[in-house]
């Protein structure tokens, strides 16, 4: 009996051994970093800015992609920092300051234009994601890698006493000789790029 039951355990450990061998993460930088200016972003937010907990709402929340190799472990994508809201949160908090606002962390918002009376701030600002997603598949010619991210941007502005919604999409596809963690990261990057400097030149 006790064989049977050591068995049983060195069977589960090699088990979950090469379970945790199939597979390795690595964690990708996330930035905004605006390609431009925005002269008339503080008419359309006013000077200070309420940025309200972002929600993410995808099934799969642990990871933001996979890299399938030809050979070899698979290779999962992280967020940095995690988890993937407070990622996003941050770099459009940052980027938010860097543009001359004073951006004010908002604890709860209903999203409610009747709610905007009560703020502190001229704005505020909360986005949900609903995809945030990227996966490459390798051959022997090559990577291909597709990107997809949604994001639904809710701003809400104090002297209009109204909530402008944006449904924000971008899915990239591209086959690369090589893909690597840094490539990815670059490209994640630019799509954000490309989302918020399109919202922030037309908030609404």
């Amino acid at each position: 009996m006790k064989l049977k039951i050591l068995s049983l355990l060195v069977l589960f450990f090699i088990i979950f051994a090469l379970d945790c061998a199939e597979t390795e993460a690595y964690s990708l930088s996330l930035r905004y970093q605006p390609m431009r200016e925005f002269p008339s972003l503080n008419q359309k937010f006013g000077s200070t800015v309420g940025i309200a907990p972002f929600k993410d709402e995808r099934q799969e929340k642990s990871y933001i992609g996979v890299h399938f190799p030809v050979r070899g472990l698979t290779t999962h994508f992280e967020s940095n920092p995690s988890p993937l809201e407070k990622a996003l949160q941050e770099s459009l908090s940052n980027a938010l300051s860097r543009s001359g606002m004073k951006v004010v962390s908002i604890a709860n918002w209903d999203g409610t234009p009747e709610s905007l009376k009560n703020i502190d701030t001229d704005s505020i600002l909360m986005i949900e994601i609903k995809k945030f997603w990227t996966e490459g598949r390798a051959s022997l010619f090559g990577t291909t890698i597709k990107t997809t991210v949604q994001l639904v941007i809710h701003l809400g502005v104090k002297h209009e006493g109204k909530v402008f919604t944006k449904n924000a999409a971008i899915e990239k596809e591209m086959t690369v000789p090589r893909s690597t963690p840094e490539r990815v990261e670059a490209i994640i990057n630019e799509i954000l790029t490309d989302i918020f400097d399109a919202y922030f030149s037309s908030p609404y």
